[in-house]
């Protein structure tokens, strides 16, 4: 199991009248197909089994491609090709006897891998699974995984204000980020991995461990996270809480339409905030078995305070070809004890210094008038 030491230094109502799934701009819904998902004992279509959703093709789509949904066959080739050099770079042997050097950002190491691999505490290409293959969609390479026309977070309405900061982790920086454990982020402590794995909506970090397992009952489907040791519990046929509470993960409740699973997730709580929204924010998802070895993953965000429609994107899930097991976090990691430790030294030589300072309007070492 992976650790990810660098990180510290790194179930809805299925009545028809049930809210539905606002349908994603684009192409967010599988086509229909020939193939027919086998059952589960008790009847639901069966998308129990173990996943992954590593990839090359990022959530944003990079400018380069403007308005293009799908790459070209040669970009695949050659984006592929270069992480089989990647990993044959990383994978040749080192000295050990050799002096400490700046990360490297040349070659085909990609500029965050050699900030990790370049930190204290970090490693190399060998410990890092961040997906091998452009990300296909009913057959396509896709460029992105929002599927908006332009790849990107559609823009804010006029007025609405603009978040302090992105991200589901929270905390991490900023005043008074080091005075204690709880102003460290969520990923830090371990509490919820670092990345958006678990969602809603959920997507690969870029480093590893981007894996899951899907376990069903009659009343409930569980999505088990392998970063870190989360798990999704979606209640089926239920309604939304209504006592305020905002769990991790927040408030997830599902029914099925035909062969898809439909999660719509609620009360999401302001530390795992997704492009600023979280006190309105509504996930809608949607899980469908294409084939023996495709799981089609849809979702749509809505925030009417925020964004004038709903937006969302989508992918597939491939087989993982093994098991899940226990994610090791922090087990010997002194990391935070180092992290906090320095804050207080840092503190205590500013007072000192603070006190030899000679004070403001004094005359100490100003001249003499004239």
């Amino acid at each position: 199991m992976k650790r990810a030491a660098f990180y510290l230094a790194t179930a809805l109502c299925a009545a028809p009248l049930a809210l539905a799934a606002v349908p994603l701009e684009a192409a967010a819904q599988p086509k229909a197909a020939a193939y027919k998902a086998p059952r589960t004992a008790f009847g639901q279509p069966d998308l129990g089994g173990f996943w992954s959703n590593s990839t090359l093709t990022p959530m944003l789509r990079p400018a380069k491609y403007g308005d293009r949904l799908v790459h070209t066959e040669a970009e695949v080739k050659a984006m592929e090709q270069a992480v089989v050099e990647e990993v044959e770079e990383g994978n040749k042997p080192t000295d050990p006897n050799a002096p400490a050097e700046a990360p490297r950002t040349t070659g085909n190491v990609r500029p965050e891998f050699a900030a990790a691999g370049g930190d204290v505490g970090g490693y190399n290409r060998g410990w890092l699974d961040p997906g091998h293959s452009v990300m296909r969609v009913r057959g396509e390479p896709r460029t992105s995984l929002l599927t908006t026309p332009n790849g990107q977070v559609p823009p804010r309405k006029a007025g609405a204000a603009q978040p302090a900061g992105f991200g589901r982790t929270g905390g991490g920086g900023g005043m008074g980020s080091f005075d204690n454990p709880e102003n460290r982020s969520l990923g830090e402590r371990c509490i919820i991995g670092f990345g958006r794995n678990a969602g809603p909506p959920m997507f690969s970090n870029g480093f590893y461990n981007n894996n899951y397992q899907i376990v069903q009952s009659p009343t409930a489907v569980t999505i088990l996270v392998e970063m870190n040791h989360d798990a999704r519990i979606i209640r089926l046929n239920d309604k939304h809480r209504t006592d305020g509470v905002r769990p991790y993960f927040g408030d997830s409740i599902g029914w099925w339409e035909g062969d898809t699973l439909v999660v719509e997730t609620t009360h999401i709580p302001q530390r795992q905030a997704f492009m600023g929204s979280w006190e309105n924010l509504k996930v809608t998802e949607r899980f469908t078995r294409v084939a023996k070895d495709r799981l089609h993953y849809a979702f749509t965000v809505e925030d009417p305070t925020l964004w004038d429609k709903p937006w969302g994107g989508e992918y597939e899930m491939s087989p993982l070809n093994g098991t899940i097991y226990e994610y090791a976090c922090h087990e010997g990691n002194y990391a935070l004890e180092g992290i906090l430790a320095g804050a207080r030294h840092q503190e205590k030589e500013q007072a000192a210094a603070a006190r030899t300072a000679p004070a403001k309007g004094d005359g100490k070492g100003a001249k003499a008038s004239d």
